[in-house]
């Protein structure tokens, strides 16, 4: 069993937001697979599915960014999962829009939607793939990762979002090594 995760913020207002990058690729995997990711439990929307014999739950944690890791692990306890069955998708505002970075562990590197996760795994012994939104100008960092991708930016984001679900098809259909191999 695999369980992908995409960090976002819930609601209206944060939809499109640079900080919801990794929702934006979970709702184009949904998209992919055809599925729709609509079962509200685990302070989170997910779906299960079975892709190639495989069950792979798809997550969106509404806790706002700061607490996923406490529906991060509600599925994993239910589901009985390990740490090497987690995937999470993000956005990293220290990287070109729409670069990706896949890596198997790794600190926080400043992201509190991955402090979150760390905290509640206990270990930061897990997948990611960090989806570039470019490095914030001068303006405080909080206003630039809720504002909007601009119209030059717009391109260059869905080309990432297309790269990173590509990505997690080849995780899926090979291993992740494979996927670093091919997007790093």
């Amino acid at each position: 069993m695999k369980l992908i995760v995409g960090l976002g913020n819930p609601g209206k207002e944060y939809e499109k937001t640079r900080h919801n990058t990794g929702f934006m690729v979970m709702d184009r995997l949904a998209e992919t697979f055809q599925v729709s990711i609509n079962v509200k439990k685990f302070k989170g929307e997910y779906v299960k599915f079975k892709y190639r014999g495989e069950d792979v739950i798809l997550l969106k944690p509404m806790t706002y960014m700061n607490n996923s890791g406490e529906s991060v692990i509600q599925v994993m306890n239910y589901f009985k999962m390990d740490v090497e069955d987690l995937l999470v998708i993000y956005d990293d505002m220290d990287m070109p829009t729409g670069k990706l970075r896949l890596r198997q562990s790794g600190s926080a590197g400043g992201h509190n939607g991955i402090k979150s996760i760390i905290a509640h795994v206990g270990t930061q012994n897990f997948k990611r793939i960090r989806v570039g939104i470019d490095k914030h100008p001068q303006i405080p960092v909080v206003d630039y990762v809720l504002g909007r991708f601009s119209k030059e930016e717009q391109p260059l984001i869905d080309e990432g979002i297309d790269h990173a679900v590509k990505a997690v098809e080849m995780m899926l259909d090979k291993d992740f090594v494979a996927a670093m191999n091919a997007f790093n």
